[in-house]
């Protein structure tokens, strides 16, 4: 079903700007904050008279022109002449003086999420909130809505397993806005870190948790160029934990997935187990960058055709036990940094689901040894799932 084009927290703040209020603010953003008209949102905040002082960016930077794992390090905005201040991969206290350099009282944050949990947008806004705790800044989310909608999948994260890609327990698959995450984390997560909460406040979207209506696609990374790609994300993502190439470098990155040494049956293999939701072709590929690149990569392509029928859980599971069977004799894991878990354990929150593989264990078998999937605190939900009927709790 499609729904009315929701107004963003954005826009209710631009229709009435004393919702924020008229302290100094610190806006985290980047440039998935647009107007429904695709203008800038901080040159909409700035002209309307808010009180911006300085942006605070996330991974990939302001304009996301630089890959997964890098940023663009502090500059200045041209068009405002704002100081860009770059938070990505910054320490706790280096987070704290960073904060307190700026002369600002509250952080306004306007990041679009796709709603997986190893999406590193989420943990941004869970460092600025644990952040604020500490230094008495106010935040303020503006609200999007869900991409990948109210739907849940996946396990939680165990505290072994804690990193950039999932912080706290949320399931891999949360269901949720990220200002419902907001709330969630400064209701329980934050106080767990910090000893107290920040002082926070929401700005919701005024329409359904998961409606987008003809709300234009604004690619939230480099490799997320449409809404296809951020629903197969959370099952094709897990290849990022593996030595195959997970599409990056191509025009089609978590759709497109193979390596140097899969080959025709990896495509018919996965064809066989008629996954809900989606189509296997083969598919032959060179990355231009990542994983396998230059190679010519002899592999398969996942084509969504019913995002309703889709399971990332089954999905992923399947690919990566598919690929385990067809070529034992290959590297499939990709090596751990020192004193760190192997990166597909960040990826699902525990080790079940690699050793489960290893052990050619059933996804039931490794669901039911995987951290329990967590639930958000009734109060944290903005938006009622079954009612569309906005600020109703679920």
């Amino acid at each position: 079903m499609t729904h009315p084009s929701p107004r963003t927290g954005l826009s209710r703040v631009l229709e009435n700007p004393s919702l924020i209020g008229t302290g100094p603010i610190a806006l985290c953003g980047n440039y998935t904050a647009v107007t429904e008209d695709l203008r800038r949102g901080v040159d909409a905040l700035v002209d309307a008279g808010l009180p911006v002082r300085c942006l605070l960016t996330p991974e990939h930077g302001y304009w996301g022109a630089v890959q997964a794992g890098e940023s663009e390090g502090d500059g200045r905005d041209e068009p405002t002449g704002l100081p860009v201040l770059d938070t990505y991969q910054v320490s706790s206290p280096e987070l704290d003086a960073m904060l307190q350099r700026t002369g600002t009282e509250q952080i306004v944050l306007d990041l679009q999420d796709i709603g997986t949990r190893f999406y590193t947008y989420t943990w941004t806004l869970f460092d600025l909130l644990c952040s604020a705790a500490r230094t008495g800044h106010r935040v303020v989310v503006l609200d999007r809505p869900n991409p990948l909608e109210g739907r849940v999948a996946g396990p939680g994260l165990a505290p072994s397993c804690a990193s950039f890609v999932g912080r706290v327990s949320i399931p891999l698959q949360h269901g949720l806005t990220i200002g419902e995450l907001a709330r969630w984390f400064n209701a329980v997560h934050v106080p767990e870190h910090t000893g107290t909460s920040a002082d926070l406040d929401v700005i919701t979207t005024g329409g359904h948790r998961d409606a987008r209506g003809d709300q234009p696609w604004v690619l939230p990374s480099p490799n997320m160029p449409a809404p296809d790609t951020a629903v197969l994300y959370p099952a094709t993502g897990l290849l990022e934990g593996t030595t195959l190439s997970e599409g990056r470098g191509t025009t089609k990155p978590f759709e497109l997935f193979g390596a140097g040494w899969t080959d025709a049956r990896l495509a018919a293999a996965l064809a066989e187990q008629e996954l809900p939701g989606v189509l296997v072709r083969e598919a032959v590929f060179a990355p231009m960058f990542s994983t396998c690149a230059g190679q010519r990569v002899h592999g398969a392509q996942l084509h969504l055709i019913d995002r309703e029928t889709f399971d990332p859980v089954r999905t992923g599971h399947t690919l990566l036990a598919t690929i385990a069977d067809l070529y034992p004799d290959q590297q499939l894991w990709r090596e751990a940094n020192a004193g760190r878990p192997p990166f597909l354990d960040l990826l699902w929150g525990s080790p079940a689901l690699r050793e489960g593989i290893d052990a050619g264990h059933s996804l039931a078998q490794i669901l039911a040894v995987s951290p329990a999937t967590p639930t958000p605190p009734a109060d944290a939900l903005l938006y009622s799932p079954d009612t569309r009927d906005p600020e109703a709790p679920a």
